[in-house]
């Protein structure tokens, strides 16, 4: 793993690729020690996490996490997810955070050397290459040791680096099976992830 402690490095987050790719190899993320273990490696000067709510009159299971990042080191990106009923009547909840990453991340790039995008989505890809071409470095964190596979080849290729989350989790992660932790860290939740459809079903689309 090439992290440089000169680096100004930028970390980007979709929440729900690093929700589906951590519970596939059975951890889940503490967001403190994430953002401890690359700022004592790298020069971090923003963590953005990116996450789509389910806006319903009820309260919202991702709450207790998005607002324990907020206050903690963390900018936080979140949309309105949207809620419907499939052909065959499953419930089913779609938010794409793609946009609002591409967009940060072009902005970023001419202020940062080191972009850190934790996602295995291939449509990605142009984008790495349009932040490569500022001189940024671009390292992708995902797996591919989860089943099933959630990095795209494509993706994975055209990054300078890519972070195997099943080496380096052992860093910022717990064990499913682990006591919670204390409720200002909050443990992760159910995500909408779980209930993603359409392009969202397919993290290498």
């Amino acid at each position: 793993m090439n992290l440089r402690k000169e680096e100004k490095v930028c970390l980007f987050i979709d929440g729900s690729s690093l929700y589906s790719t951590s519970r596939s190899l059975g951890f889940d993320v503490d967001y403190k020690k994430l953002l401890d273990f690359f700022t004592a490696r790298t020069n971090v000067v923003r963590a953005y996490y990116y996450a789509a709510i389910l806006d319903t009159e009820d309260y919202s299971p991702l709450k207790p996490l998005t607002d324990w990042l907020s206050y903690n080191g963390y900018f936080l990106v979140t949309k309105p997810a949207r809620e419907f009923i499939d052909s065959t009547g499953k419930r089913r909840v779609k938010g794409n955070m793609d946009i609002e990453i591409a967009v940060d991340m072009l902005e970023m790039a001419p202020h940062i050397d080191h972009a850190i995008l934790f996602s295995g989505d291939s449509d990605f890809r142009r984008v790495v290459e349009a932040v490569q071409r500022q001189g940024t470095r671009v390292s992708v964190a995902s797996s591919m040791k989860s089943t099933p596979l959630l990095i795209g080849d494509d993706l994975r290729r055209q990054a300078d680096q890519f972070l195997e989350l099943a080496t380096i989790g052992a860093h910022f992660t717990r064990r499913q099976m682990d006591p919670a932790r204390p409720r200002q860290n909050p443990a992760p939740v159910r995500h909408p992830a779980d209930q993603m459809s359409e392009h969202d079903d397919d993290p290498l689309a």
